[in-house]
């Protein structure tokens, strides 16, 4: 659809990326696993990818326009594993196993048939003094004496172990028959596999699709905020831990930091857990262990550039402590801001101050007196932690279960039990608000953290001892150069 100078509506479905994107600059077009751009003209038209099922093919276009006469237009591309789901790379797998396990049974063929070689070698000697006896005893029984008959039978009776050597070989023998067709066989299946798969590098079609997604989430970051719109089915990505807790990842845009934090319980706790990657996060493999200055309070702790900024226990002190350095580098009293289950959570544990990070920056949600225990949003500067603006939102801090950032505006939900829904939305970018009704399924019934992480685009959820994961949906219209 060719619409000049239009504006579109895109809708942004990201799914959960544990992982860091090498950012590439966006050729004419590139789709797979969230939103795309394609350039042509004097329009720029936004392409939402959706993930196919395995029947779908490589890419669907289509375009339509909604009510509002804006374009849409949706590209579908395989996943990630789409690939790896393919039968004819599962059925080269299972070759490449046999093959395997032929070349292991070839290997103790060889080894055992070395050995008994030895054995008859060293026999070779006896054999053939064994054979000369015998030759004489039936040429002339009379010269085999019972002297000669007792060393005759005694060389025998040495000669007694070869049995077993040689039933071996005929084993092995009825093996390298074995052998000899299962690799017929598969010379059979490869070249069948050749033929169907034609001219195409099937690794190289691969890669490409691995290259696609990774320019498609770098092109993804570059479209900037949207409205909230939808959350995904839970991602479980570790059950460990006490019923409270927060976990995260350095939540700074751009970051190539992998390592992933985990702090139990919600007071006095001052134990956090480093690990390298989410992979040995979910292993509960290769982590160092930090012991803060500090006990924290809460569970509203928050990864930024770096640093871990959290509510010192039994204060409203916020304290920026920095991994590399083991160090604090500053601490900042929160003024005004009720602490010690003051104005928590509706799910209580000291949760009076939140901090958070989204597209825009550092955030602190709290409550004061003065507010009559509403919920208050300050936008914090990042190195000295002062308050550079702050929002009265209106909404009562002990009706919520939690809250997030995202894009500069602070979703809360209405509980922390099941049945839970976003309930409310504060715009700080309009100072205005309005309710909202997006359902999220609370699969183990007790959510003690909900946080945004701008860089993966994804809510982390620390849910009665596991560790969850939500992708979430976001709409955004864009405007072409020409509006």
């Amino acid at each position: 659809m060719s619409v000049p100078m239009l504006k579109i509506g895109a809708v942004l479905s990201t799914m959960a990326m544990v992982t860091n994107w090498m950012s590439q600059t966006l050729p004419s077009l590139v789709g797979l696993n969230g939103t795309t751009i394609s350039r042509g003209g004097t329009s720029e038209r936004i392409v939402s990818a959706l993930y196919p099922s395995p029947e779908e093919g490589w890419q669907i276009y289509s375009s339509a326009q909604d009510a509002d006469g804006k374009c849409i237009c949706t590209v579908v591309a395989p996943a990630q594993n789409m690939c790896n789901r393919d039968p004819r790379s599962r059925q080269l797998r299972q070759l490449m196993e046999k093959v395997q396990n032929i070349s292991q049974s070839m290997e103790v063929l060889d080894l055992r048939t070395y050995r008994d070689l030895q054995y008859v070698r060293n026999t070779e000697g006896l054999m053939k003094v064994v054979d000369g006896k015998l030759k004489v005893a039936s040429e002339n029984p009379r010269s085999l004496n019972p002297k000669g008959f007792q060393e005759l039978k005694d060389k025998v009776t040495q000669l007694l172990p070869l049995l077993p050597v040689l039933e071996q070989y005929k084993t092995d023998a009825k093996m390298i028959l074995s052998l000899r067709e299962e690799v017929r066989n598969l010379s059979l299946v490869l070249m069948a596999i050749q033929e169907e798969m034609g001219a195409y590098d099937y690794e190289e079609l691969r890669q490409r699709v691995l290259l696609l997604e990774t320019r498609l989430h770098s092109c993804m970051q570059k479209l900037g905020c949207g409205k909230l719109t939808g959350v995904s089915n839970p991602i479980t990505v570790r059950a460990s831990g006490s019923r409270f807790g927060s976990w995260m990842t350095d939540t700074m845009i751009p970051s190539s930091d992998n390592r992933v934090w985990s702090m139990d319980g919600y007071f006095k706790g001052r134990r956090v857990l480093e690990y390298r990657t989410m992979n040995d996060f979910m292993k509960g493999q290769n982590f160092v262990q930090h012991l803060l200055p500090h006990p924290w309070a809460g569970t509203g702790h928050v990864v930024y550039n770096g640093s871990l900024y959290y509510n010192k226990y039994q204060s409203n002190i916020i304290i920026k402590y920095h991994f590399r350095s083991r160090s604090v580098l500053v601490q900042r009293s929160l003024s005004g801001a009720g602490y010690n289950n003051t104005f928590p959570y509706s799910w209580g544990g000291s949760s009076d101050i939140d901090l958070m990070a989204d597209e825009n920056g550092l955030w602190a949600v709290y409550t004061t007196i003065p507010n009559a225990g509403n919920i208050v949003i300050s936008r914090l500067e990042p190195q000295s932690l002062e308050v550079l603006q702050t929002w009265d939102t209106g909404f009562p801090k002990r009706s919520a279960g939690e809250s997030f950032m995202i894009c500069g505006t602070l979703y809360v939900t209405n509980s922390h039990l099941a049945g839970a829904k976003i309930y409310f939305a504060y715009y700080t970018n309009t100072s205005s608000y309005e309710y909202t009704d997006i359902p999220f399924h609370n699969q183990y019934s007790h959510i003690s953290m909900m946080d945004y992480n701008p860089r993966e685009r994804v809510l982390y959820t620390w849910n009665n001892g596991h560790q969850v994961l939500y992708n979430v949906t976001l709409f955004q219209v864009i405007k072409t150069s020409g509006d």
